[in-house]
């Protein structure tokens, strides 16, 4: 960041600092395209492409118009919330996993809204059920975004929540 002539900050592609959205380590994301209202997402700077979790993935239509078709658990403790999308296929790449071992995953084309910005951004589809957030925004989605990231906060967006898909809270027992 530099000084501008006014005084203000501004970035190195003369957007003023205080123009940006700002996200923490960790913030609630949408992806309205694909009819999930509400999802924790962490942001991994380390991270080329961004990853989505999702499940019984399988292609569709002929080459030349493919589709895939997926179903996302948006909420790692609540297996009953269960959302089934369709979306263009745009690529199928080669990815290298952050335990090092490459694997082939569709890449899917959507818009992500985080706070009051939408933009569209490219997803990776891979199972993401061992991890604790069904999402990762890697640098490619951050920079297309303009976002600046303050990694040591957590959630300076608008917080959503898994309300958003009509599932009420569990009581606790005990």
């Amino acid at each position: 960041m530099a000084q501008s002539e006014r005084g203000g900050v501004t970035t190195a592609d003369s957007t003023p600092a205080l123009a940006r959205l700002v996200l923490g380590w960790e913030e609630w994301v949408a992806l309205p395209g694909l009819g999930l209202p509400a999802l924790k997402a962490k942001i991994d700077t380390g991270a080329k492409t961004s990853a989505l979790h999702a499940e019984a993935i399988e292609l569709l239509g002929p080459a030349t118009e493919r589709q895939v078709r997926f179903t996302v658990r948006p909420a790692p403790r609540r297996p009953e919330i269960a959302v089934v999308c369709t979306a263009a296929l745009i690529d199928v790449r080669i990815v290298t996993s952050s335990n090092g071992i490459p694997e082939e995953r569709c890449v899917i084309a959507t818009a992500l809204t985080v706070g009051a910005q939408t933009w569209p951004i490219e997803v990776t589809l891979s199972d993401r059920r061992e991890m604790s957030y069904r999402m990762l925004l890697g640098r490619q989605a951050l920079q297309a975004g303009g976002v600046l990231v303050d990694p040591g906060v957590s959630f300076r967006q608008a917080k959503l929540g898994f309300k958003a898909y009509g599932i009420r809270r569990r009581k606790r027992v005990g």
